[in-house]
């Protein structure tokens, strides 16, 4: 019982020191701007097109886009969207059945899937979002599909908006050199540097800002922590495990101390 009332304010700091998408994301606001804009201009525009997004782990790509997809949910409510994340997936080719069964079509295997998908994607109705993550998994032999995903947006009466997340920076020139023969088949390019020490430090400061009472991790310790971050991967993920990790050590020897305090009354 007495560790449980000391204890309170670990357990709510481990609580807000979670990855989880926040309702603001702080030092991306020109990202989710830029995010927000595409969507509104392809997506409520009825423009077909594709923009692909990289950046290294931990830098908000995929927090990002989901707080906008959550922010916009009542804009795109006419429109069909579509998130898979490619690591899931059995093989690259995988991702067309996947897709086909997020938009109800009828089984069918090899080209005549492709086919019955394009013939949907360029066919009257809503525009369709598709939203794929680990973009870098459907890496394949001649690149087929990718090139595949990349140019529905261009077919004729086309109505796909394609939204691809993946580390690498330069996975379009390397592995789609083809699209650019032609500009307008090119995606647009969204990158997320990696966070800064200030911008580490602005994260877990918010983050901490919402526990109430007593300071458990001082501003010396989120700099340091901030610092050291940044200098190897500015991932924001690993900050947070840090510090969630450093309060878990603290916790583990006040449920020590705790338990070899006397009791009220001198009772054993």
């Amino acid at each position: 019982r007495l560790f449980r009332q000391e204890g309170t304010c670990y357990q709510q700091v481990k609580q807000v020191l979670h990855a989880a998408v926040p309702d603001r994301l702080q030092g991306r606001e020109r990202e989710t701007g830029i995010l927000r804009q595409f969507l509104r201009e392809h997506v409520l525009g009825r423009r077909p097109g594709s923009l692909y997004v990289s950046g290294a782990p931990g830098t908000g790509k995929t927090a990002c886009l989901s707080r906008v997809l959550l922010d916009c949910k009542d804009e795109l409510a006419g429109s069909r969207t579509v998130v898979l994340n490619c690591m899931a997936l059995g093989s690259p080719q995988s991702v067309f059945p996947a897709l086909a069964q997020h938009l109800g079509l009828p089984m069918a295997t090899g080209r005549e899937r492709i086919r019955s998908l394009e013939k949907h994607l360029t066919a009257q109705g809503p525009m369709v979002l598709l939203v794929l993550d680990e973009l870098d998994q459907l890496e394949s032999k001649g690149q087929d599909v990718l090139y595949t995903l990349f140019e529905w947006p261009q077919l004729p009466s086309s109505r796909l908006v394609l939204v691809g997340l993946a580390n690498a920076l330069d996975l379009t020139d390397r592995s789609l050199a083809r699209l650019g023969a032609h500009p307008a088949g090119r995606p647009q390019l969204l990158h997320f540097p990696p966070y800064t020490k200030e911008q580490l430090t602005r994260i877990l400061q918010e983050r901490l800002g919402q526990v109430a009472g007593d300071t458990v991790l001082d501003s010396a310790a989120l700099q340091f922590c901030a610092r050291k971050v940044s200098a190897v991967s500015g991932d924001a993920r690993k900050a947070l495990d840090v510090c969630r990790r450093a309060v878990e050590v603290v916790e583990l020897e006040v449920r020590g101390q705790t338990l070899l305090k006397p009791l009220p009354g001198g009772k054993s």
